[in-house]
């Protein structure tokens, strides 16, 4: 049974502060046991703040890779895509512009290409069945989802690739699967809003289906920590 750490932070700063420390520290654990890291982070709005703290950080940047756990397949330029918020934050100024960033490679002529592009280039960065990363940073959707495994859609049920093609929103996505997000040696859900405040609930219930709540698939060996907001953690126990 997964195993989950509720960390509640006290508004925005605090909650910015928190994800940058857990990274920041995930990343000198790795650099202390191997030459490089490799991490998977999220896109949307949420870590944002976030990314701009952490990139602050005075980490070796240059031993770190920098993925993505999904990817909207549309160009690098749109507003859209999760490659072009990272570089406006996280990657946008020394020191951490000084990481090796492998963005999903959208400019292939299928999204089924891309997804097969970016399988090979996860494999080369980190050899083993399946791929570990040392860490992912995964959001949750107010409808349980997370990456781009989005309730009953095909990618959800995809075991035996690392990357696949996920449907959500009108958009065709490039996703890490759900054994290569279990396999990370630390995960961290950032999670804020009200809106997001159910899906929580069902996140963090042992009862819950995965079939529903597609973020219960990720389920690694270590504990999975969950930094939330007032808002979305509302009526939740602590620790």
């Amino acid at each position: 049974m997964t195993r989950y750490h509720l960390m509640v932070a006290t508004g925005p700063e605090d909650l910015a502060r928190q994800v940058s420390q857990q990274i920041a520290a995930a990343i000198d654990l790795s650099l202390a046991e191997r030459d490089r890291a490799q991490i998977a982070l999220a896109g949307g709005e949420s870590p944002r703040a976030a990314y701009k703290r952490l990139g602050r950080e005075h980490l070796p940047w240059d031993r770190v890779d920098v993925l993505l756990g999904d990817e909207r397949w549309v160009p690098a330029s749109d507003p859209a895509s999760n490659a072009r918020m990272l570089r406006e934050t996280l990657l946008s100024e020394p020191p951490a512009s000084h990481a090796c960033f492998h963005p999903v490679p959208t400019d292939r002529s299928t999204a089924e290409e891309s997804a097969v592009a970016y399988g090979e280039l996860l494999q080369q960065l980190c050899p083993g069945e399946p791929p570990r990363l040392d860490l992912v940073l995964l959001g949750l959707g107010d409808d349980g989802h997370t990456a781009s495994l989005f309730p009953g859609t095909a990618a959800t049920k995809v075991v035996d690739q690392a990357v696949t093609i996920g449907e959500g929103k009108g958009l065709p996505r490039i996703t890490l699967t759900a054994p290569v997000l279990s396999e990370a040696r630390t995960v961290i859900f950032l999670v804020s809003g009200s809106g997001k405040r159910e899906a929580l609930q069902r996140l963090l219930d042992p009862d819950e289906s995965a079939e529903r709540t597609p973020a219960r698939l990720v389920s690694p060996r270590s504990q999975v920590v969950v930094l939330a907001d007032p808002e979305a953690a509302a009526d939740l126990p602590r620790g």
